[in-house]
């Protein structure tokens, strides 16, 4: 049974090729970093959340509507199936205080304070980010995108499959691996291309920042609804 729904919009899918021994330290040895076509990938993905709100509680104020961006790579357990395949969040920027207190204890996931804006002229986004988190490393993002045409459903085993259709996240809390699984269709996929971009989201996680940009591999998505279930510990197999 869900405990969160939610509704993903405006989101973007950048993605570059990266050396997988640059995220082994950063990742919990109990996963493998997962590769496709000889590299590991490193994701930034600015969207906006709406209609956020525990299954069994209407829309709490402040937290049901708000930008988020993070940054993420793809892992699973060693040996694991298929549909245990999953994500991994470095961090994740959201402008909703409430919402990031609540995922940092609800789900353990390394959530920080920002002050976020999105304006949309047509099919032309632009989206700022400023982290604000006490403590934090400092991180900024900004980037103007514009949506292309639909793409064909992705299929299994190419790339843009690899990079979307992830059902789980996996998150250290209280020291224990924990699991949580997402349910929804298939992302209905757009094309995309950036016309500015600026970002410290990568270096401030210890990791050199992308410089070239046109290695990017960027898609866009339409609005898609979100289902989380509660995180669950991964039992060793």
């Amino acid at each position: 049974m869900p405990v969160m729904k939610m509704r993903w919009e405006s989101l973007l899918f950048a993605h570059w090729r990266i050396d997988a021994s640059l995220l082994r330290p950063l990742v919990p040895e109990a996963l493998d970093i997962e590769t496709y076509d000889g590299s590991a990938w490193i994701g930034v993905i600015p969207f906006t959340m709406s209609g956020v709100r525990a299954s069994f509680l209407p829309p709490i104020p402040g937290t049901h509507s708000f930008h988020e961006l993070n940054v993420r790579t793809y892992v699973r357990p060693p040996g694991a199936p298929e549909h245990d395949a999953g994500v991994w969040f470095f961090s994740l920027d959201a402008a909703s205080r409430l919402a990031v207190r609540g995922a940092r204890l609800t789900f353990g996931l390394p959530y920080y304070d920002a002050g976020m804006r999105l304006d949309r002229r047509e099919n032309e986004v632009r989206y700022t980010s400023r982290r604000t988190h006490r403590g934090a490393v400092d991180a900024e993002f900004e980037a103007v995108w514009t949506e292309g045409n639909p793409l064909p459903r992705t299929s299994p085993g190419s790339l843009e499959h690899f990079l979307t259709e992830r059902y789980c996240l996996y998150a250290l809390r209280r020291g224990m691996l924990c699991r949580g699984r997402i349910v929804h269709e298939p992302w209905p996929l757009r094309s995309a291309e950036v016309s500015m971009w600026r970002s410290t989201m990568v270096k401030a996680i210890g990791v050199a920042e992308p410089d070239e940009f046109a290695q990017a591999h960027l898609l866009c998505a339409d609005a898609l609804r979100v289902e989380a279930m509660a995180p669950k510990r991964v039992k060793r197999s």
